[in-house]
């Protein structure tokens, strides 16, 4: 089995940006927007707008709104994306990659600042696209095993990707603009082995605005703490519960300290906090219990925990530790919410977004929490305006019997699990087509 170190060095792509300039300095600028269409609609077309399909999985419409600007270049009209961010401090980032990497340039232009990814968008993007064939079969041919080619595939698209998002990160001077890749899912357990994986990946890619996204499994703690102090810039994905998440915080802080760097300015983070797997777990619980108490809770555990995940962000952030590693240039840990999309098509379709709005937070979207946010999400803070009812349902959920240990323990299984499953058929897949090429071949 190829192991992520047989990578060879990946060539940085060439400029992607220089190929999108302006033709002229006219004086209109195209504004994207979501709609819920999976199809051409020619009622959508008109003077000042039309609709195309991107590539991506859930064949979202986009319209491309164009509008007047004034003589600045500064545009009339906004999207609630940008207002997301300019006026709560909230990043909206894309759960989602997939080539070409270009049609990320609408959803840049709509408001979105980075970019997510894991093995189970890997392997739909890779699985369902003829646009890895070439890239494939040139790796094939020149004797990659399938894992290492695997590997240069998403490395090319995290750096073509990276290059997009690079005016984010350097307008924000590194604070925002990143694009996540994940190390293999093999390595859950393997503290010693996600070390070397993350090291591998942060050389390898070579661009200041990627991170490398580390699970919050027991063995990965004390992997994110020595990433941290090699310099390089880490996604902690997979938390489910505030204690894990508390001690991911502290593997941050550990890892600043320990780096022994003068400036700490480019050393960043965010913690991955997932939400409505919670209440998938959650909720199923409570429809065991079935009493009417159990049964009104239902669709409120992920937002109450997640509310008190911020209450402790902004604890372990603050007081003399911090201010002295702040002194050193250190940025704080981002809280980011992952699994944003509505599982029960009976709860709202922005519930795990509109009610987690704060300041330095970011928000990672796949297409229908995207979409439903840009079309009707109202911007607003909201993620500490009631704190006390997110304690009273914690507390509640934990009279009931629902024991909130088991189930960080229970949705960090089914996770990495899903991932292996996901990374593994996607081996599978390409084995199948390096077979095919070979038998062409011949």
């Amino acid at each position: 089995m190829a192991t992520i170190s047989k990578l060879s060095n990946t060539s940085p792509p060439a400029s992607i940006s220089s190929s999108f300039k302006p033709r002229s300095s006219s004086s209109l600028k195209c504004f994207v927007g979501f709609r819920a269409t999976a199809r051409f609609n020619s009622k959508l077309v008109s003077s000042s707008s039309f609709s195309f399909t991107n590539n991506h999985p859930f064949n979202v419409s986009l319209v491309v709104r164009c509008s007047l600007v004034d003589g600045n270049g500064s545009s009339s009209k906004k999207t609630t994306l940008h207002d997301l961010y300019e006026k709560e401090g909230q990043s909206p980032w894309y759960d989602n990659l997939c080539r070409p990497v270009t049609d990320l340039l609408p959803l840049i232009a709509n408001g979105v600042r980075g970019v997510t990814s894991n093995p189970a968008i890997f392997q739909k993007a890779i699985s369902s696209s003829n646009a890895y064939n070439d890239q494939f079969r040139q790796l094939v041919q020149s004797g990659k095993d399938i894992e290492s080619a695997y590997w240069e595939l998403v490395v090319k698209d995290i750096q073509d990707a990276c290059k997009l998002f690079e005016p984010i990160y350097d307008q924000t001077d590194g604070g925002d603009g990143y694009v996540s890749v994940e190390v293999s899912p093999r390595l859950a357990d393997d503290t010693e082995g996600t070390i070397e994986a993350a090291k591998y990946l942060h050389n390898v890619v070579d661009r200041p605005n990627v991170y490398i996204k580390i699970p919050a499994t027991a063995p990965c703690i004390p992997s994110i703490k020595e990433v941290i102090a090699k310099g390089i810039s880490v996604n902690v994905t997979l938390i489910f519960s505030l204690a894990r998440y508390e001690a991911v915080i502290d593997a941050y802080l550990d890892g600043l300290e320990a780096s022994g760097l003068s400036d700490l300015s480019r050393v960043t983070s965010v913690a991955s906090f997932f939400v409505s797997r919670v209440d998938t777990l959650i909720d199923k619980m409570l429809e065991k219990i079935g009493t009417p108490e159990a049964l009104d809770l239902r669709g409120k555990a992920a937002v109450a925990q997640a509310a008190l995940a911020f209450q402790l962000y902004q604890k372990k952030f603050s007081g003399p530790r911090w201010e002295a590693l702040m002194k050193k240039g250190a940025k704080k840990q981002r809280l980011l919410w992952a699994s944003t999309s509505v599982k029960n098509p009976t709860y709202p379709d922005t519930l795990y977004v509109s009610p987690l709005i704060g300041p330095d937070t970011v928000s990672t979207m796949p297409d229908q929490a995207l979409q439903a946010f840009t079309d009707h999400g109202t911007v607003s803070r909201t993620i500490d305006t009631n704190v006390s009812e997110a304690e009273s349902i914690y507390s509640a959920l934990e009279k009931l019997g629902i024991d909130w240990g088991y189930v960080g323990s229970q949705l960090e299984d089914e996770g990495v699990d899903a991932f292996k499953k996901s990374f593994d058929s996607l081996l599978d897949t390409l084995q199948e087509k390096a077979n095919s090429l070979k038998f062409v071949s011949l």
